[in-house]
């Protein structure tokens, strides 16, 4: 059973960024991007850029934990990285 939950642990429990509950169910990318810039920006256990870190944490929820995602919910998340770059002026 936990093998089953391996991913959800990661994203409730990351060693890098401290998340918003229900971030990745938000409807709004832009709310998402800030939400996520201002968690790698005020991490200090993160190992890249602030950038990366959240890259990677939405990356990851998109590619495991929201492998059941409805696709109208993987667009908002999909629109949030470009957010995310903009975000980060990139």
């Amino acid at each position: 059973m936990m093998a089953e939950k391996w991913s959800q642990d990661v994203t409730e429990h990351s060693d890098a960024l401290d998340l918003d509950d229900g971030v990745f169910t938000w409807k709004d990318p832009k709310r998402i991007a800030q939400s996520l810039k201002a968690s790698a920006e005020q991490s200090e256990r993160r190992k890249g850029s602030p950038l990366q870190s959240a890259m990677s944490m939405l990356t990851f929820y998109i590619n495991r934990a929201g492998k059941d995602l409805d696709a109208d919910q993987r667009k908002v998340l999909e629109d949030a990285k470009d957010e995310l770059r903009a975000a980060f002026g990139r």
